[in-house]
């Protein structure tokens, strides 16, 4: 086998190891609860009471689209909205990503096919192709992540959910 079979299978096997669910066992007798390591490296980040999840009765629904799956299973609409001049990007309450992965983040793309334009098995983002909004706030349901002023919304195509430890895009939604 070349080096560069070897080291694209190296690579790959590390990302599935990494993103994998993980089995541990309780210690008998001990008082503390059961966790996977998957939820000690990442916790189910906790969307904020601060920020209204759906708004967008009073909001322009700018375009949209449903997520399609990539490194895991992802599930659900985008929205661009503009709220009262402020661009926001909503997931609606069907969306659902996996939580095994570190770090996951939200993030506007520029191609509108984010997935079928990149390489399984992760699906990886080159640099200066999207912008960071926001940490992932939660797993699951309805939530919304402000888009920054200085942000042309109309240079990006998909919104998407990535693995930024690791470069693997879980799933990401073309905006029509």
């Amino acid at each position: 086998m070349g080096l560069k079979p070897f080291l694209v299978l190296s690579f790959s096997m590390a990302l599935i190891v990494a993103c994998a669910p993980a089995q541990t066992e309780a210690f008998s007798g001990s008082s503390l609860p059961e966790t996977t390591a998957a939820e000690a490296i990442a916790p189910e980040p906790k969307a904020t009471a601060s920020e209204p999840v759906s708004a967008t009765a009073k909001a322009d629904v700018i375009k949209a689209g449903e997520f399609v799956s990539g490194e895991h299973e992802t599930s659900g609409m985008a929205r661009l909205i503009n709220d009262g001049g402020q661009f926001v990007l909503e997931l609606d309450a069907s969306f659902q990503t996996s939580p095994m992965g570190p770090d996951l983040v939200v993030v506007l793309h520029q191609s509108d096919d984010v997935i079928g334009g990149t390489d399984p098995p992760a699906f990886p983002l080159r640099e200066g192709e999207y912008v960071f909004l926001a940490e992932l706030k939660s797993f699951s349901g309805a939530q919304r992540y402000a888009i920054p002023a200085d942000v042309n919304v109309e240079n990006y195509q998909s919104a998407a959910i990535w693995c930024r430890r690791f470069n693997a895009t879980f799933g990401a939604a073309t905006l029509r």
